[in-house]
């Protein structure tokens, strides 16, 4: 028993040592399998990479992403092994390279189907993201890497048709070609039309992912996508898609992701949903989806993100969508959306923005909100709210946006709430009825930090002293208040490195004090201080501003010459001042982004600057302003070379020159008012055959020395004016976009504006809509008939003729001017009756065929009858009832022609219910029915100021 157990013994420790020594010998085995298992890469793969490499060269500025850096630098034949090498992965096993990621690589250069990229057969993974190949194609012989599982080309400037080999490239799960655009201009660089994107999502079946943002598709959603069941995120932002979304897509039983957003000719609605959802994030903003949101959208409980934003959807908020308690985001502006703001909010207690703006939202600002702590973005402007703000708003300590301007707010608010609110950094309280009230001293002031503050229309009547303390502001807005005298002193040392953006207009301000007559704020980009009472000289801005308005002040003196460093300026107002001298002749090639040049009803004499001096410089300029000033010499001929010219306004100078006929080659031209000058000469016939003045709307060449016939060749080529379509209200107008240091997008406009004469009454127009057409040739020597193409001329609202030589009769093709509001044809020597087609005039105010040489039975029926003596005197061979002068029979026989009355209701009786209105109202920036009429507008009233001002600001806000 002994010897056994010794026996035993002897064995166990055999057997431990066995044991031991085979451990050690599999771990030094496995130590040197696992480095025999590190893969090494075969050397035409490694070729094929340096090749790929050397094709390149290295532009750090071409990736935009923050942890750019260029991966290719570590290659080199030295280092042998390119498994090894940043950016690629080999397979375990075989050593062939199955990955290459060089996103973010700032990679500049071409590629093509040569390139030895197409030689890796075995990659499964491939990202050239974030480099730029110079608006390459993509290379149809990608279809050689046809192990592909995940293919992305996004942001890396490719260029073309997406090439239908794509479509062969079965094994993919992930293929992203999004944002191959330019970002300044939003130029889409690639399209998917054939293939289209049916025909390459085909055979993709496996995709879990697709992103094709900013790719022009043009094209509707393939139903066929409603089939991909593993497809857990879609992207079609921004693709030109049309027609009807399929709701079935919604229903995909892995989608967590869908982003259709700024499609606008993408219309659908969101369907009832009977199950739940694994969506957590939605966006269909800025298309033409429609209806009402559906009660059981809270079967979407999964959502985080809901974005729906102007588009077309209606009625009541339901009051479910409180029920998804993991929203962070919701965006619902600009949409139809009325009632109140559903309690149930009360629950979203995750949510971070709620966005609400531009709606027809009414109630008051719910108490509750101050449940929602986490939340940093609040947007309920531009709605019907009313009633006080209330004071539990302020325990909102992250929010960090508070936007509720543009409601019926009201009563008396102490602002010294928002300046408790430790993380508010932007407020809008703009156009409502509050008055606010300040403390005099606040120990808070020094600690909050505004960057934006919209303080107008807030019956404030000084500056509010907590402003000294601001040194961070970078847009204020306190115009349309009752803030009298000057601008105080620390006022002007207020955010001085900081501030971008200062709307001070609309008030009783008269002077700035200081010596200086140089601006303060050295970033400034836009400064608006227009109707105000300013005196002394013309501030000057730094020379990075963009707007400049001082217009409708009292300022004098000159232009300074530093104006012409403003190598920035979009828009330069100095319009309705005291202003003189000559204006320096650098200004007008000072800039080459100048959209509106606005200096009229000033003093400035001298020679017009030369603008556009070659075809290349201020190509932006739309609208120039030069009306009511001394102004001698000649039209400068360089503006044949502002190919984006619109508007035209040059009279009452002291020109001299003949017919501007070189301007009549400018594609864009609507407005040309040459009136009370010195013009003269005979018009002569164009001498290209090509139509000139093809989108003339406005010319007004009254008060001028024009002789002979003026050609018919111009009435033939006048084709804005034969069109009466009618698209909704629209408004002639310079528009242009801007980014303020690439924190605020503003997208701005400037209305042209125009004063029209008739019967010696001065009527001013803040806005011309787009379909107004008017012609003013009176006070002249213009002889011959009058034409009968003025009859195409069906757009016409205003054609005055009087005071020529004309002779012969009145062409009865006027009468198909259906739309016509205003015609005089006075103090000329015409003959002949009037014909009875006039009578079709249905809209006709002002009719004026006094002194000439007309005969005959004054027609009667529909307006006619409303004409007084005034419009047919000085014509002794006319009788009517109008007159003392009655016919030899004096009863009227039925006219020809139908009535008003009669009309049939054909497709135009809509129109012309239109044109009823009588009002050049604008109101949040929609201007609202502009007609001819003996309407004087006071433009130094208040509301005369609200107009333009609204104007501009609800295209902002």
């Amino acid at each position: 028993m002994g010897l056994s157990l010794c026996s035993v013994a002897v064995l166990r420790g055999l057997v431990l040592k066995l044991l031991l020594f085979r451990i050690a010998v599999f771990t030094t085995c496995f130590a040197s399998n696992a480095h025999a298992v590190q893969p090494f890469c075969h050397d035409d793969e490694s070729s094929a990479l340096l090749q790929f490499k050397e094709s390149f060269v290295i532009a750090h500025a071409v990736s935009r992403s923050e942890g750019a850096y260029p991966k290719v630098l570590q290659w080199n034949s030295e280092t042998r092994n390119c498994c090894s090498w940043d950016g690629v992965e080999c397979d375990e096993q075989s050593g062939n390279v199955i990955s290459l990621d060089l996103t973010s690589s700032c990679l500049f250069g071409s590629i093509n189907s040569n390139s030895t990229l197409f030689s890796l057969r075995h990659i499964r993974r491939l990202s050239l993201a974030d480099n730029n190949f110079n608006y390459s194609q993509i290379p149809a012989a990608i279809v050689q890497l046809s192990g592909l599982t995940y293919l992305n080309l996004s942001g890396s400037y490719f260029y073309g048709q997406v090439p239908f080999e794509i479509s062969n490239l079965h094994m993919l799960t992930y293929l992203d070609l999004s944002n191959n655009y330019d970002p300044y201009t939003s130029e889409k660089f690639l399209q998917l039309k054939n293939p289209s994107l049916k025909t390459l999502v085909l055979n993709l079946t496996r995709l879990e992912v697709l992103h094709f943002s900013y790719i022009n598709i043009s094209s509707e959603v393939p139903g066929l996508l409603s089939n991909f069941t593993s497809l857990w995120w879609l992207s079609l932002e921004n693709c030109e898609l049309h027609g009807d979304f399929p709701t079935k897509l919604l229903y995909l039983p892995n989608l967590q992701v869908l982003f259709v957003e700024s499609n606008k000719n993408l219309s659908g609605h969101i369907p009832e949903f009977h199950e739940r959802s694994p969506l957590i994030r939605l966006r269909l903003s800025n298309t033409g989806f429609s209806g009402r949101l559906p009660s059981s959208i809270d079967k979407l409980e999964s959502l985080k993100l809901l974005d729906i934003g102007r588009c077309n959807f209606s009625g009541a908020i339901p009051h479910s969508l409180g029920k998804l308690a993991n929203l962070t985001h919701l965006g619902l502006e600009e949409n139809n959306f009325i009632g109140h703001i559903p309690s149930s909010f009360n629950n979203l207690t995750q949510l971070e923005f709620l966005i609400l703006h531009h709606n027809k939202i009414t109630g008051s600002i719910p108490s509750w909100l101050e449940n929602l702590n986490k939340i940093e973005g609040l947007e309920l402007s531009f709605n019907k709210l009313e009633g006080p703000i209330p004071q539990s708003v302020s325990k909102l300590m992250n929010l960090k946006y508070l936007y509720l301007n543009g409601n019926h707010l009201s009563g008396f608010l102490e602002f010294d709430m928002f300046l408790n609110m430790k993380s508010l950094t932007h407020l809008q309280l703009n156009w409502n009825n509050l008055s606010l009230v300040f403390e005099k001293t606040n120990i808070n002031a020094t600690r909050s930090k505004f960057k934006l503050l919209g303080l107008s229309l807030c019956n404030l009547i000084e500056f509010p002293n907590f402003l000294g303390y601001q040194n961070e502001l970078e847009w204020l807005n306190l115009a349309g208040n009752k803030i009298y005298g000057q601008i105080p002193k620390w006022m002007l040392n207020t955010s001085v490195d900081t501030l971008m953006v200062l709307f001070i207009g609309g008030n009783f301000l008269t002077s700035f004090n200081q010596q200086s007559t140089v601006l303060p704020w050295v970033n400034l980009r836009i400064f608006d201080v227009q109707y105000n009472m300013l005196q002394g000289p013309l501030p000057i801005p730094p020379p990075s501003i963009q707007e400049f308005d001082v217009s409708n002040n009292k300022l004098n003196g000159e232009v300074s010459h530093l104006f012409c460093n403003m190598s920035s300026l979009y828009e330069f107002k100095l319009s309705n001042n005291n202003l003189s001298g000559m204006v320096p002749h650098c200004l007008g090639n000072s800039s080459t982004s100048l959209s509106v040049l606005s200096l009229g009803n000033n003093s400035f004499h001298g020679v017009i600057p030369q603008i556009c001096t070659n075809s290349g410089s201020a190509s932006s300029l739309r609208f120039i302003d030069l009306g009511h000033n001394n102004f001698q010499g000649q039209l400068p001929r360089s503006w044949s070379n502002c190919m984006m010219l619109e508007g035209i306004v040059v009279s009452n100078n002291q020109l001299v020159d003949t017919f501007p006929s070189w301007l009549g080659s400018l594609p864009e031209l609507k407005l040309l008012l040459l009136h009370h000058n010195g013009f003269y000469g005979v018009i002569e016939r164009p001498k290209m055959d090509v139509d000139q003045f093809a989108k003339l709307h406005v010319i007004d060449l009254s008060s001028n020395n024009f002789i002979g016939v003026f050609p018919s060749h111009y009435f033939a080529s006048w084709n804005a004016m034969k069109s009466i379509e009618f698209n909704g209200l629209k408004y002639m107008s310079a528009k242009w976009n801007t980014s303020l240091a690439k924190k605020y997008d503003i997208s701005d406009s400037e209305s042209y504006k125009m004063t029209v004469t008739s019967k010696g009454v001065d009527t001013y127009y803040q806005a011309i809509q787009d379909i107004f057409a008017f012609v003013d040739l009176s006070d002249n020597k213009f002889e011959g008939e009058i034409s009968n193409l003025f009859g195409k001329l069906k757009a016409l609202r205003s054609l005055n003729l009087s005071n020529n030589m004309l002779t012969g009769g009145i062409p009865s093709s006027l009468g198909n001017l259906t739309y016509l509001e205003s015609l005089d044809l006075s103090r000329n020597t015409l003959s002949g009756r009037i014909p009875q087609q006039l009578t079709q005039l249905g809209f006709i105010e002002t009719f004026n065929v006094s002194h000439n040489n007309l005969v005959g039975l004054i027609p009667q029926g529909n307006q006619f009858n409303s004409f007084d003596a005034s419009s047919f005197e000085g014509n002794p061979g006319l009788c009517g009832d109008q007159l003392l002068k009655k016919c030899a029979t004096s009863s009227s026989s039925p006219s020809p022609f139908p009535t008003a009355e009669e009309d049939d209701g054909d497709s135009e009786s809509l129109l012309k219910l239109v044109w009823g209105f009588v009002l050049a109202g604008y109101i949040s920036g929609l201007v609202v029915g502009v007609a001819l009429a003996d309407i004087i507008i006071n433009r130094w009233a208040l509301s005369g100021w609200l107009k333009s001002y609204l104007t501009k600001m609800g295209k902002r806000n």
